[in-house]
């Protein structure tokens, strides 16, 4: 918590870049401080060429220590949906006792 706002991360496939944006703003106008991803890389094809293995590495750690920074994380799993990567950020969270919710 920073002063009187819980932090959130929000985790999830980066190919659900409308749903990352709208549970930002109804976090954000709901008073939580809250922390996304930093490009969507399944969203975007303009990352495509860009993220080679070690910058998907470096960006993995980046996203651990936003969950870190959090109170809460939030896990965008549109139909269900949860990947490795989210799936390995799930137990991230779980390990270092972070509250977690969902979108569904």
């Amino acid at each position: 918590m920073i002063k009187e706002f819980k932090v959130v991360t929000l985790c999830g496939s980066t190919k659900f870049k409308k749903e990352f944006i709208e549970v930002q703003e109804k976090l954000t106008l709901e008073g939580y401080l809250v922390i996304s991803v930093g490009i969507f890389g399944h969203a975007d094809n303009k990352y495509k060429t860009v993220l080679t293995p070690e910058k998907k590495i470096m960006l993995d750690k980046q996203h651990k220590a936003k969950i870190d920074l959090a109170d809460i994380v939030f896990i965008i799993n549109k139909d269900g949906y949860i990947g490795e990567s989210t799936a390995n950020e799930i137990e991230y969270s779980m390990d270092e006792g972070k509250t977690i919710m969902y979108l569904e």
